[in-house]
């Protein structure tokens, strides 16, 4: 089959890509901004890519046009499929058809926390010799890749029990403009992971109720003979269980029966079932209290998929990150500089909890915030912006063809906050108050206009 990729570059669909190719298809995509990392990861294996959204495009003529929900109407090249009754599917929708019905699915669904966990969960079954495929929003840094297909796959003819385990990261953002259902309602997990759930996606959803009720479809998806392990000091996830669950359950966290603990912060984890010891690790890399939670998540849904707990527990010892989810760029002059993902209150606190965990009384922590995701730039997070900030010594705000005055939202923070609207400037201002053991920490879920190595250019050349 021969399929084309509109919006090719973007992390899910240029993952859908990836898997298509192994899967022995020929891929060809486009994309209104065709550049490196992912144009060169996806031209190393052969993908035809094409800049822009031209009409000509339906000249190459695919079995079928597979749309990413970047595509809007008025698009030229989504004008002519439709006008000349080409086929068309969207991304999620492929995916369901045409790989994971030759696997088992674990799906990782929540607000905050789906890429960590979803490599988390990956790493632990390829530990346990496993070979799992997943499709990620992000790289692990154990893989090296966003997505690969599992050991074993072959299209069709294999009995349920016999298939390979594939992860994936199970988005609640909308399929395509003409399917406005969530992403994940297409993977039919038999492990789903509910981590969190609270408001976001303000462009998509009016309401807190509108992605419960999404959730809901999705629980509603999870067979009798399969496994939801949620997190139980999450009120939301339990409203959404209470609204009807066929599928045994099992919680983790304050109140539930499976807990995780850490001795003295040093990263020494001890896996708790009621009172009984069930595992351990001697090292836990990653930091804060959210991280403990996708670990402990992690490691419970390892085990319906086949691995003991106590080996799940010490493989997280080798868990090496993901990009981007506080991912340290470099260390100049003795200041460490942290790329982060987090675009939403919750997460910024959260990861900031984790930073002071690790940190002294005499380090400062620098923290560079740029808001970009649709929510942020919509001001729905203004009110609650400057308080999950409370825990940084110095923040610097990007407020770039921002709609909204972000220097009166961080104003309670006082003279610990900046904004500004050239990044040269940012960068000059970090640069000269930053000291030997303080932490800085850009957040953005985009590029943040490549802050991170103009930040380390500049330290590097202080006087």
């Amino acid at each position: 089959m021969h399929i084309h990729i509109l919006g090719i570059c973007g992390t899910f669909m240029g993952g859908l890509a990836v898997l298509a190719k192994a899967a022995g298809h020929r891929v060809t995509g486009c994309d209104a901004q065709v550049y490196p990392p992912m144009s060169t990861q996806l031209q190393s294996l052969g993908i035809e890519l094409v800049e822009g959204y031209g009409a000509e495009q339906v000249g190459l003529s695919p079995d079928v046009f597979v749309i990413g929900n970047v595509v809007s109407r008025g698009n030229p090249l989504m004008e002519a499929i439709l006008d000349q009754g080409h086929a068309f599917v969207s991304g999620p929708e492929w995916l369901e058809q045409h790989i994971l019905p030759s696997c088992r699915v674990i799906a990782v669904a929540g607000t905050h926390g789906k890429t960590t966990t979803s490599s988390l969960v990956s790493w632990l079954l390829e530990a346990a010799g496993l070979e799992p495929g997943f499709l990620i929003g992000g790289v692990p840094a154990n893989f090296g890749v966003s997505a690969r297909l599992p050991r074993g796959w072959v299209k069709t003819g294999v009995a349920r029990e016999q298939r390979p385990w594939f992860v994936i990261e199970a988005d609640e953002y909308d399929t395509a403009f003409f399917d406005k259902r969530s992403k994940f309602v297409h993977y039919h997990p038999e492990i789903l992971l509910l981590n969190n759930l609270e408001y976001d996606h303000a462009d998509i959803f009016c309401d807190l109720e509108a992605i419960m009720t999404q959730f809901h479809h999705l629980v509603r998806t999870v067979p009798s003979s399969g496994m939801i392990v949620f997190n139980a000091q999450e009120a939301n996830l339990k409203t959404v269980l209470a609204r009807g669950c066929w599928t045994p359950q099992v919680s983790f966290g304050r109140g539930a029966n499976w807990s995780l603990s850490e001795t003295d912060g040093m990263g020494q984890l001890t896996l708790l079932e009621g009172e009984k010891v069930q595992g351990e690790t001697h090292h836990w890399p990653l930091l804060g209290e959210h991280n403990r939670m996708n670990a402990l998540g992690a490691v419970l849904v390892a085990q319906h998929a086949g691995v003991p707990v106590a080996v799940g527990m010490r493989a997280l010892e080798r868990f090496s990150g993901v990009r981007r989810r506080l991912e340290i760029k470099g260390v100049v002059r003795g200041i460490t500089v942290y790329d982060d993902f987090a675009h939403h209150p919750t997460a910024i606190a959260t990861t900031l909890a984790g930073l002071r965990q690790g940190m002294t009384s005499q380090q400062h922590l620098h923290v560079l915030l740029e808001p970009r995701s649709n929510t942020m730039k919509m001001g729905v997070w203004s009110s609650q912006l400057a308080q999950s900030l409370e825990l940084a010594d110095r923040v610097y705000g990007y407020s770039f063809q921002l709609g909204w005055d972000l220097k009166a939202t961080l104003q309670s923070l006082g003279a610990r906050a900046q904004v500004f609207e050239q990044l040269p400037s940012l960068v000059h201002a970090v640069a000269h108050e930053a000291h030997s053991g303080d932490v800085v920490v850009a957040m953005s879920n985009g590029s943040f206009g490549g802050v991170h190595e103009a930040l380390l250019t500049a330290l590097r050349e202080r006087s």
